[in-house]
């Protein structure tokens, strides 16, 4: 297994190295990016998942996306080609505060997705991919869901009450050949967060987590357990090396981080705080 350290960036596409039948984590700054190819022997011959990971620690913000990609990963590699052109936006976006930092962002982001230039090169490509983005900036997380990657948040308020995962996975929807954002009504899903009071750990996936056979994974406190006794890096392996030892087909990228918040989160007026 190969681990290396870059403190602000990192980016990636399966097309550049695909990690069928080998395991890789990296660390960028807090984000631990796990991924697995896939089992040659269940099938798997390459890889379509793609990341990115942006950090500032000094303006307290991470930046990531997520994609799955469907035939190849032409058009992973496109988006994260759109949102690397973006980038001195974006980061103009999370300089503001929180409230309209979120804004900004979402309009970028929108509007280039639905630019016509953009969805031209859309047209061209083999393929179409599920796109994620998050941004956590000071107590809050923000998301741009299109597709079926999954975002979850863990944080012990919440789970004793059975919320971890944040977005919905929806399906037929993609950016790339078959395009959401060509329809006349763009489909996607937006969201934000308000982070507790603590430790909260944010976890990012592409599908074959859940979905590999003879694991409990589609179950949010399953993936939670395995970092109960574990460190960020050590849960993300042992997730990995199980659905590797389960002899799963599809590939599997997780990105993971813990960020601690020390005031307060909301609560109802009549709780004692």
């Amino acid at each position: 297994m190969k681990t290396s350290k870059d403190p602000t960036s990192f980016s990636w596409v399966g097309s550049e190295q695909s990690f069928v039948d080998q395991l890789d984590i990296q660390q960028t700054g807090p984000v631990t990016v796990g991924r697995f190819g896939g089992n040659s022997t269940a099938g798997q011959t390459k890889n379509e998942d793609g990341c990115m990971v942006w950090l500032n620690a000094a303006e307290d913000w991470e930046f990531t996306v997520l994609l799955d990609a469907h035939q190849t990963a032409e058009s992973a590699k496109l988006v994260i080609a759109e949102i690397s052109r973006l980038e001195p936006s974006i980061n103009g976006a999370l300089k503001f505060p929180i409230k309209q930092a979120f804004s900004q962002l979402s309009e970028i982001l929108l509007a280039s997705f639905d630019s016509e230039r953009f969805k031209a090169a859309c047209s061209e490509v083999q393929g179409e991919t599920a796109v994620l983005c998050t941004a956590r900036k000071g107590k809050f997380l923000w998301w741009l869901s299109v597709g079926d990657c999954l975002l979850y948040l863990f944080h012990p308020e919440l789970e004793a009450l059975g919320e971890m995962q944040q977005n919905h996975r929806s399906f037929y929807e993609w950016i790339g050949k078959a395009n959401t954002f060509e329809l006349p009504v763009p489909c996607f899903s937006t969201g934000a967060k308000e982070l507790r009071k603590g430790v909260n750990h944010i976890l990012l996936t592409t599908d074959g987590l859940v979905e590999c056979p003879n694991t409990d994974f589609s179950n949010p406190l399953e993936v939670a357990k395995r970092f109960e006794m574990a460190s960020n890096i050590e849960g993300v392996q042992a997730l990995l090396q199980e659905i590797k030892e389960k002899e799963v087909r599809d590939s599997t990228t997780i990105l993971s981080w813990m960020i601690e918040v020390e005031s307060e989160a909301t609560r109802p007026g009549d709780e004692p705080q």
